[in-house]
C-alpha cells in the first residue's frame, strides 16, 4: 500500500485564491457599514419601506462579509491537533450561512412589503432616490472588488452576489423614488420591494444549492467524476479501481482518495507523483491520496455496505 499527496499543497494557489481578498473585504465592510447607518436614518425620515428594507438587507450583508472574511482567514490555518485538514471547510459553512441569511432577509422584506399594500404611506420620493443612488455606487464598487474571485471560490462568490444584489436593489429603489416623486404612486414602494426579493432569491438559490452540496461532501461542481474514473482506469498496470471518493475540502480545494488494483505490485514513487500531478493540473484535485493493491484480497468499501432502504 502506498499513499501519495499533492506535492504542490503548500505553495500552489489557483487563480483568484482567497489570500488576495483581505483588502477587498475590509473596504467593502467599512463602506457598507457607513451606508447602512445613512440608509436607516433617511429611510425612517422619508417613510420609505424600500429604503429601510434595503438598509436591513445591507446590514445582513455586512455580517455576511465579516463571516466570509473570517472563514477565509480560518481556511489558511495549518492542520493541527484534531483538525487534520485544517479549518478549510469553514469557507463552505460561511457560503452556506451567507445564502441562508440572505433568504431570511428576503422573507422579512417580503412580509413587510405585503403589509404595506393595505395602506401605502406617503414617501419622500426625492430623498429615496438620492440615497439609493449613493447605494448603487457603494454596492457596485464592493461587487467589483470581489468579481475577479467569484468564478473560482464559492465563498468569494457569496460575497460578490450579496454586493451585486445590493446594487440591483439600489437601482430599483432609485426608479421607485423617481416614480413616487413625479406620480405620487406610493404603492410603488411595496411593489418594487417584492420585485427586489424575487431577484435576490433567484440569484441566491444556486449559491445555497452548491454550498449545501459541499457541506454534504458531494463532488464539487465542475469536477467530472466519469472522466477521472476513465483516467485512473487507463493508467498503465491498473486492472481495476475502487473506493473512489471526491469531495470539497473548501470552496476552492478538492480532495480525492482512490484504491488502484495493480497485479504487478507497487510501481514506484515516480508513478504516484505523476498520477498526483495529472490529477491536479488536469482535474484541479489539490489533495490526492492513492492506495496501491495487488488484488490478491477483496477489499470492500465500508461505505458501500450502508445503504438507506
Amino acid at each position: 500500500m502506498s499513499l501519495s499527496h499533492s506535492p504542490h499543497d503548500h505553495h500552489h494557489h489557483p487563480h483568484g485564491a482567497p489570500d488576495s481578498f483581505g483588502r477587498a473585504f475590509a473596504i467593502a465592510i467599512v463602506l457598507n457599514t457607513a451606508f447602512v447607518a445613512i440608509e436607516f436614518g433617511y429611510g425612517f425620515a422619508s417613510g420609505s419601506m424600500a429604503l429601510v428594507a434595503d438598509a436591513g438587507h445591507n446590514l445582513s450583508d455586512v455580517l455576511s462579509l465579516i463571516m466570509a472574511w473570517g472563514a477565509m482567514l480560518l481556511a489558511r490555518r495549518r492542520p493541527e491537533g484534531r483538525y487534520t485538514y485544517g479549518l478549510r471547510s469553514s469557507s463552505i459553512l460561511a457560503a452556506l450561512l451567507n445564502a441562508m441569511l440572505l433568504l431570511v432577509a428576503c422573507g422579512a422584506m417580503a412580509w413587510e412589503a405585503l403589509e404595506r399594500f393595505h395602506e401605502p404611506p406617503v414617501v419622500a420620493g426625492l430623498t429615496v432616490t438620492v440615497v439609493a443612488a449613493v447605494g448603487i455606487f457603494i454596492n457596485g464598487l464592493s461587487a467589483w472588488l470581489f468579481m475577479r474571485g467569484s468564478q473560482h471560490d464559492l465563498n468569494i462568490r457569496g460575497a460578490y452576489l450579496h454586493m451585486a444584489a445590493d446594487a440591483v436593489v439600489s437601482l430599483a429603489v432609485v426608479i421607485t423614488g423617481l416614480g413616487m416623486f413625479y406620480s405620487g404612486w406610493y404603492w410603488l414602494d411595496p411593489v418594487i420591494s417584492l420585485v427586489i426579493v424575487g431577484v435576490i432569491v433567484w440569484g441566491t438559490w444556486g449559491l445555497l444549492r452548491e454550498s449545501l452540496r459541499l457541506a454534504m461532501s458531494a463532488v464539487p461542481a465542475g469536477v467530472d467524476v466519469a472522466e477521472i474514473e476513465r483516467f485512473l482506469r487507463a493508467l498503465p498496470g491498473v486492472s481495476e479501481i475502487h473506493d473512489l471518493h471526491i469531495w470539497g475540502l473548501s470552496t476552492t480545494e478538492t480532495a480525492l482518495t482512490v484504491h488502484l488494483v495493480m497485479p504487478a505490485g507497487y510501481p514506484g514513487d515516480a508513478f504516484l507523483e505523476k498520477v498526483v500531478e495529472e490529477l491536479e493540473h488536469h482535474y484541479a484535485i489539490r489533495h490526492s491520496t492513492v492506495q496501491i493493491e495487488q488484488g490478491t484480497i477483496h477489499h470492500a468499501c465500508t461505505l458501500a455496505g450502508h445503504h438507506a432502504h
